[in-house]
């Protein structure tokens, strides 16, 4: 066909189109992969050199006029009644796609993976264990007396009467003590449950991470050293700790362990209250009954073991002062980390 009677086809088909289906058809038999036009476009490269010019310009010609003609002839079936509640542009597969939404990991998903890498360094290895637990081991291998108040319903989620959701993740050291023998230096860390009243500072569920290690001769200093560079690798190397005396069941002698404010450097800030120490963590050695449970001889063996919150050191560190919102899914917060 010659470059006039194409333009003459051109003409007549897309001027006589209806529909926006009949339109969509002459697009296509003109100016589709392998339509008219288009293939006159890919024959230039073929043709002979003193030819190349005036095809190329012939070519150009009727593909634009095409491109013209569909488009006023869109613009009139548009505006008339006849399928124009209906019409749907062409839907063209090889278009690039639009950029899409991203995700990324949760903020304490992300404190998470920080707190154990930083364990991971300091030779620790992984334990996990089950969050519906044995009152066996989350109270009494753990040296909680019968009448200790965190066993009542009011602080824990019973299932049965001997089956509960776990308040914390020490239940996987004892676990874990029972199938292994010293020397072991292992952290766990996972969700934990308590019935608490919600509020900005409380959660019914929450995040724990505790560690565990024991072998001969392991003193309080130890524990020390450890907390101190774990500390120093979260919030920086001039960050100080000071241990306070405190009761734990599991552990003889207990602390409550604090750290210098890392805003204010200790002078005293909003974020502090002012003390210039943010608490952090309890710690102490193992007391003998827990190794007694586990079939230990603490005549020969000792430990330490340590727990923190990771709700809680992501609070600290990021300055969220309202626990609900980890949970809340909203991405207005959630997209700041």
């Amino acid at each position: 066909m010659d470059a006039e009677s194409l333009e003459k086809s051109i003409r007549d088909d897309i001027g006589k189109a209806d529909s926006f289906e009949t339109l969509e058809q002459a697009r296509i038999k003109y100016l589709g992969r392998k339509g008219l036009v288009t293939s006159l476009l890919k024959n230039i490269k073929d043709a002979p050199p003193d030819e190349k010019p005036k095809l190329g310009a012939v070519s150009n010609r009727l593909k634009k006029l095409a491109e013209e003609l569909i488009e006023e002839r869109l613009g009139a079936l548009r505006g008339s009644r006849v399928g124009s509640r209906f019409y749907k542009p062409p839907f063209d597969a090889t278009l690039p796609a639009h950029d899409g939404n991203v995700g990324h990991r949760h903020v304490l998903s992300q404190v998470l993976r920080r707190l154990k890498d930083i364990f991971f360094g300091m030779g620790y290895s992984l334990a996990s264990g089950p969050h519906v637990e044995l009152e066996y081991y989350n109270f009494h291998a753990l040296n909680f007396p019968d009448e200790h108040p965190s066993r009542d319903v009011q602080d824990t989620f019973y299932v049965t009467d001997d089956i509960l959701l776990r308040t914390h993740t020490s239940p996987v050291q004892v676990r874990y003590m029972e199938e292994h023998q010293p020397p072991l230096k292992i952290i766990a860390a996972g969700r934990v449950f308590r019935n608490e009243s919600v509020d900005p500072s409380h959660a019914a569920e929450f995040h724990q991470i505790e560690g565990l290690y024991v072998d001969t001769d392991v003193s309080l200093a130890d524990l020390k050293k450890d907390v101190e560079v774990f500390i120093q690798q979260l919030f920086g190397a001039k960050t100080r700790i000071r241990f306070r005396p405190s009761f734990f069941p599991f552990t003889e002698p207990s602390a409550e362990v604090d750290m210098s404010c890392f805003a204010c450097q200790g002078k005293g800030c909003s974020i502090c209250g002012n003390a210039g120490w943010i608490e952090v963590m309890g710690a102490g050695m193992v007391h003998p009954n827990v190794f007694r449970a586990v079939g230990y001889d603490p005549e020969k063996y000792s430990g330490f073991a340590f727990g923190l919150g990771v709700d809680r050191v992501a609070m600290i560190k990021y300055g969220i002062d309202d626990i609900r919102l980890f949970l809340g899914n909203d991405l207005r917060f959630l997209r700041q980390f």
